[in-house]
């Protein structure tokens, strides 16, 4: 008998690396889709002050064009001795072109002289199944160093050193392995909440 076709899932990125990091969580139980893999050229929309706000509409913007069941995140580092800068704006701190590594260029230059570094990085991710909606949070806490270290990750990764049970860590996301990141990470809390989610309602 032929294999049962995975059931499509799309996530509303265009970040390889975002997908990369969900599909491991997620594992072979649904065949995860890009934007890309929509044929989506379109811009999403990003208006909200708040990452819940701008991850449903994401959500609703790719649902509404192509009426497949989608779940977009939206997240943000927060570092307290800036009033939780860059927050929404964590992707486009450096003006709306900026690479990662302009962003942590000036969170580090406006960090310089200040002794408090505590941040968080936090994950909303908005689901829409079967037409209703579902919402899962993550939180990393942690300390944004004084330069970048290591090669892996994306964003602010190679600026900032996860809090462990222990204290904080000696290495930062950017030094851990994908697998390493994902146990500890914002986005690895919220995707296993969104995988739980998905078990309870026989999805997978």
């Amino acid at each position: 008998m032929p294999e049962t076709p995975l059931p499509p899932l799309v996530f509303a990125t265009r970040n390889a690396n975002k997908v990369l990091e969900v599909q491991a969580l997620l594992g072979n139980a649904y065949q995860l889709l890009s934007l890309d893999s929509l044929g989506c050229t379109d811009e999403l929309p990003e208006t909200g002050d708040t990452l819940a706000y701008n991850a449903r509409e994401k959500a609703a913007f790719v649902h509404e064009r192509w009426c497949v069941d989608v779940f977009a995140e939206d997240s943000g580092l927060l570092v307290t001795a800036l009033n939780g800068e860059p927050g929404v704006y964590s992707a486009r701190y450096a003006g709306p072109a900026a690479r990662d590594q302009d962003n942590s260029a000036l969170l580090l230059a406006r960090l310089a002289d200040r002794p408090d570094r505590e941040a968080r990085f936090r994950t909303v991710i908005s689901l829409c199944l079967s037409g209703e909606w579902h919402l899962f949070q993550g939180e990393c806490r942690g300390i944004i160093g004084h330069s970048a270290s290591g090669e892996g990750g994306f964003g602010y990764d190679p600026v900032f050193y996860p809090m462990l049970e222990g204290g904080v860590s000696d290495r930062t996301f950017a030094q851990m392995s994908r697998a390493e990141k994902n146990a500890i990470s914002h986005r690895g809390q919220a995707v296993r909440a969104l995988v739980s989610f998905l078990n309870e309602q026989s999805v997978i």
